[in-house]
């Protein structure tokens, strides 16, 4: 069985310690992620700060540490590549002027697909604006790379529970699904859209319209300098219809016309109701426990499954850019007073900083 190389650049939370702080179920960090599994073999690291290299090779006993990317990759070859860095390149919570449109995600993504990296997962969001997310599409897509990106919900088995009861038809034919938690735009919708698509087979969105908190929000000059509060609503080809909801800790529940299931406190656990014999309403049936698993280690193996089979990952690029669009059009609708967005009919150079 063959084993695969991985370097990270960004050796700070989700690059190193992000463990150390609670998150579950364990391991997070994708240095942790790399070693708790068979397929994969860290060996090196890069920052541009010597105090995280530093720290890095004393937490992993990887001496192979860099602060140039390029260098990195030149030296190492290694078969996949993380992107664990700040998406806006900085810890600040705004943007300090409106000329300031740093994208590294995108920035890195697009190198690294051209260095022909051969995997690469990216730390969401890929982009603050559609027109670096059709940049990093376009490279991905000319290059071969294989891709997957940190939306984990859609790695995590304890939500395929519920994907498999939608498309099963156990709860008969989908119409509705509602996510629940207050959430900002691109550091959690583009988990919340991402997770609503996969949960109904990933169809095509065909419109959205949402609202910033607070609504009286103007956007200047195409640059939202913070991550905004956001809701959202959505529909999609098939029919379905979703909306947020801001209130409770990141439930989804999708309603179908037998029955409806729903993810639980964040995934830990689920409630299932069904039609009853009579037709007189739905009633409670119990599912069966999940032992969850990592949901890092899920994606990585997951690129590593895709490039042995030569099949599509399972954030491939194309779904990846379809709800980066979708989330972006969040922003969209909000400027133009909540009005529908038919994607991909959104501007391009929109920005949304957010780290």
């Amino acid at each position: 069985m063959s084993t695969y190389r991985v370097a990270i650049i960004g050796l700070g939370r989700m690059g190193s310690t992000i463990d150390d702080e609670g998150h579950s179920p364990l391991p997070y960090a994708v240095a942790a992620a790399t070693r708790a599994s068979d397929r994969l073999e860290l060996v090196a690291g890069c920052d541009i700060d010597a105090d995280k290299r530093d720290a890095f090779t004393q937490r992993w006993g990887i001496d192979a540490v860099y602060e140039d990317f390029r260098q990195m990759v030149e030296q190492e070859r290694p078969d996949l590549v993380a992107v664990c860095t700040r998406a806006a390149g900085t810890d600040m919570r705004q943007a300090p002027d409106a000329s300031y449109r740093v994208d590294l995600h995108a920035e890195l993504t697009v190198a690294l697909a051209d260095m022909k990296v051969p995997m690469l997962y990216v730390e969401k969001a890929v982009a603050c604006s559609m027109r670096r997310a059709d940049e990093v599409r376009d490279a991905i897509m000319s290059n071969g790379t294989l891709f997957n990106s940190g939306v984990l919900r859609r790695f995590d088995n304890r939500y395929d529970v519920v994907r498999d009861a939608v498309l099963t038809g156990l709860i008969g034919e989908p119409k509705a699904v509602v996510h629940y938690a207050a959430s900002s735009l691109l550091h959690g919708h583009i988990h919340s859209i991402d997770t609503v698509s996969w949960l109904l087979g990933d169809p095509t969105i065909t419109r959205v319209r949402g609202e910033f908190e607070p609504p009286e929000y103007v956007i200047e000059g195409g640059h939202i300098p913070f991550d905004p509060q956001a809701t959202y609503q959505l529909q999609f080809d098939s029919g379905v219809k979703a909306w947020s909801v801001p209130a409770a800790y990141w439930e989804f529940e999708v309603l179908g016309t037998q029955g409806t299931i729903r993810s639980l406190n964040n995934g830990g656990d689920v409630g299932l109701r069904l039609a009853s014999d009579d037709g007189r309403g739905w009633q409670n049936v119990e599912a069966q426990p999940l032992v969850p698993a990592s949901t890092v280690v899920s994606c990585l193996e997951d690129l590593v499954i895709a490039h042995e089979s030569k099949r599509p990952s399972r954030g491939h690029i194309e779904v990846t850019h379809h709800i980066t669009e979708a989330c972006l059009a969040v922003a969209e609708s909000h400027r133009s007073g909540g009005n529908w967005v038919e994607l991909p009919g959104i501007d391009r150079d929109l920005y949304v900083f957010h780290i």
